[in-house]
């Protein structure tokens, strides 16, 4: 991404992650908010300063339809970036973006039409920087839509990035690993363009390998189609398996004494491997070279160190890959504390935050009522602390230990 100058407009990023609730629900969506929320907006944008719309699970369409055209009114950069599942109106054969209270029968009036964000993204002005990061998950129709070749409208003028995974088997829940992927490589600091940072999170992240990849730049916008009607037809969106090659090599980053905004070179650096293990499917092999590469930190730059409790979160995120919630959960718990009480970072610092919200999502992901009550002491101390952006979440966790109480057994 190019930094603009100090006289470059600021740069306007939506984030919007939303499934619904209950047995509708096949994407965990809302879970990736708090890492997407945890990268600096300005990195989003590619700009020295940026706005964030931020909307978790919405349920009205016009509402999301008001932020939305709210943010392609805006002169600067836009980013949009959307996790989710997409659904279809059986009635209309129109695909739509599921939102918390959509389910089969009411697509049409709980969710998000497609056509609506391809519109407001086309008609942005022209000359203004747009870009559109997708993790999508199909249900079976818009799957088999797709299969046909019918292809997905993507607004013209807009670089397009992301995947779009066939629906997960039934009671499973698809997890958004290339957004994930994507909100780590930010947060570690790099700056590339969208396309490599797009490039790196396929190879980074567990894409199924029937997913369909988006990676179009700017479609040219049809001046033959005046606003207000239909989209025009935009690039199709083909079956190509993510990419096994790596991309160009790069200079590899990572923290030492200094928080995870400023970075400084090192050599041999292990993130990659680890990344490439870790997409394997070798999940143990990336955790042990992770916990050498922790090893090390702390012999060269002390226990106490931003070097040492990187390696912490890295075990973290590799745990939650790895489906181990309850490590997952220890794990980010530990580094939240090493960041508040031995590296003397405010509560509302953003590393501290995202590590408290990744405890207490992998807490949630818990199916061992031991375990639970086992690390709920834990996390609600830090909640306590960290309250974050849901003012709830303490409330939320003794709801949950109180239904475990009244378990049978328990």
């Amino acid at each position: 991404m190019q930094i603009n100058g100090a006289g470059g407009p600021p740069g306007t990023v939506l984030l919007l992650a939303a499934a619904p609730a209950g047995k509708g629900r096949f994407a965990d969506a809302s879970g990736v908010i708090p890492m997407l929320a945890a990268v600096p907006p300005a990195a989003w944008a590619g700009t020295t300063t940026a706005t964030l719309i931020e909307l978790a699970d919405p349920v009205d369409p016009q509402a999301v339809l008001t932020h939305l055209r709210g943010a392609a009114a805006a002169e600067g950069p836009l980013t949009v970036v959307i996790a989710g599942q997409l659904q279809l109106d059986r009635k209309q054969r129109a695909v739509h973006l599921a939102l918390a209270r959509t389910t089969p029968s009411t697509v049409r009036y709980t969710a998000l039409p497609w056509a609506w964000l391809v519109q407001e993204l086309r008609q942005r002005r022209p000359g203004t920087v747009t870009t559109l990061y997708v993790d999508l998950v199909a249900d079976a129709d818009v799957w088999q839509l797709l299969g046909e070749g019918q292809p997905l409208a993507l607004p013209g003028g807009t670089r397009v990035y992301g995947v779009i995974a066939p629906p997960p088997p039934r009671r499973r829940n698809a997890q958004p690993h290339y957004m994930q992927a994507v909100a780590q490589i930010l947060r570690a600091g790099q700056r590339s363009g969208p396309a490599e940072l797009h490039r790196e999170a396929l190879r980074c992240a567990e894409v199924a390998e029937a997913a369909l990849v988006l990676d179009a730049g700017p479609a040219p916008v049809n001046p033959l189609v005046p606003p207000g009607n239909p989209a025009p037809a935009a690039p199709e969106v083909s079956a190509v398996p993510a990419p096994v090659s790596p991309p160009p090599a790069q200079q590899a980053i990572s923290p030492v004494h200094v928080p995870s905004g400023a970075m400084v070179p090192v050599d041999d650096d292990p993130h990659e491997r680890i990344a490439a293990l870790s997409k394997a499917g070798r999940h143990r092999e990336a955790a042990d070279l992770a916990a050498a590469a922790e090893r090390r930190a702390v012999q060269t730059y002390g226990e106490t160190t931003f070097a040492a409790v990187h390696w912490v979160e890295v075990r973290a995120f590799l745990a939650l890959v790895a489906q181990d919630p309850r490590l997952s959960c220890q794990l980010w718990l530990q580094a939240a504390e090493a960041r508040l009480d031995v590296l003397q970072q405010t509560p509302t610092a953003q590393d501290v935050e995202t590590a408290v919200d990744g405890a207490h999502h992998q807490w949630m992901q818990l199916r061992d009522p031991v375990a639970a009550r086992a690390l709920a002491p834990q996390l609600l101390a830090l909640r306590s602390r960290v309250p974050g952006r849901r003012r709830t979440a303490t409330e939320s966790i003794q709801k949950i230990l109180d239904r475990l109480d009244s378990l049978p057994g328990a």
